[in-house]
């Protein structure tokens, strides 16, 4: 069994649909994927229908990545199986997305003001699904359709950064929250490649009085050894191991895809389901 328990779609930073993800998941020989847009919830119906639709064999889990900026750090928090009418729940992921809306709108203003950057807002939207969670890569991809700089990564050098004066940093629930109300949601709160955050370690352990289930301790960014090491971070602590390729683009150097490449032990998905069955019942 093939696993991969981290994508995105166009309905955040992605490149592929969430169509596009299933055919390519399959040709990828994967049997068990998850959906984990940054902050919304919206490509895991359209991906199910066409696999139903479409008798195509394969696993889709509902799931979620939340973005959240603690002490200065980018700290996202995966979520699996959360019941999606949950109040609580949605509220999260609203909260979430006007301060998505409102760091573009903001940037759109001092890039015009500061930079004579021509784009509106409309600009940045349009580069997203509908209703879908804008970020940096849209706000960088608008920035570059202006003509603004040559490319994406200029873009980021100049604008996407702290020390820019046109960069407005978002507004976001606490990783605490995040744990908190997708585990009150029936859901598995698991930590996301803590290979880039620094006290990941020492946060984790805090996270699990917030309800945190998990370590993502199988992702591209980590080497054999990281993952030993928080796969024992993880034992020690009582957590559940998850893993995927936080799948986002075609990677053009390597010529082909990533989704599925790095190997996720199958039986990570059997302790994803034994920890959903012990919340139900919990």
């Amino acid at each position: 069994m093939k696993v991969d328990l981290h994508i995105h779609t166009t309905y955040s930073d992605g490149a592929y649909s969430p169509e596009m993800i299933v055919d390519t998941a399959i040709d990828c020989d994967l049997n068990v994927i998850a959906l984990t847009d940054h902050d919304n919830i919206l490509s895991y119906p359209i991906a199910k229908k066409y696999a139903d639709d479409n008798d195509k064999k394969i696993e889709i889990i509902q799931g979620v990545e939340i973005n959240t900026i603690y002490k200065g750090y980018e700290v996202h928090i995966l979520g699996y199986f959360p019941d999606v009418q949950n109040t609580d729940f949605l509220s999260m992921l609203k909260f979430q997305q006007n301060a998505r809306i409102h760091q573009a709108k903001e940037m759109v203003a001092l890039l015009q003001k500061k930079a004579g950057i021509r784009i509106q807002f409309e600009d940045i939207k349009k580069l997203v699904a509908p209703q879908g969670s804008i970020g940096r890569p849209h706000i960088a991809r608008a920035i570059t359709n202006a003509g603004g700089v040559a490319n994406v990564m200029e873009a980021y050098a100049k604008f996407i950064n702290d020390d820019s004066p046109v960069y407005v940093k978002r507004k976001t629930v606490s990783p605490h929250d995040a744990c908190e109300v997708i585990y009150e949601a029936g859901g598995i709160p698991v930590f996301a490649h803590p290979i880039d955050v620094e006290i990941a370690e020492s946060l984790i352990k805090e996270l699990i009085n917030y309800g945190l289930r998990g370590v993502e301790a199988y992702h591209r960014k980590h080497s054999p050894a990281v993952v030993e090491y928080y796969s024992t971070l993880a034992e020690q602590n009582g957590l559940i191991i998850t893993g995927g390729s936080d799948f986002h683009a075609p990677s053009m150097s390597h010529g082909t895809i990533i989704m599925g490449k790095n190997f996720v032990p199958a039986w990570v998905y059997d302790e994803l389901l034994k920890e959903k069955k012990r919340i139900e019942i919990s």
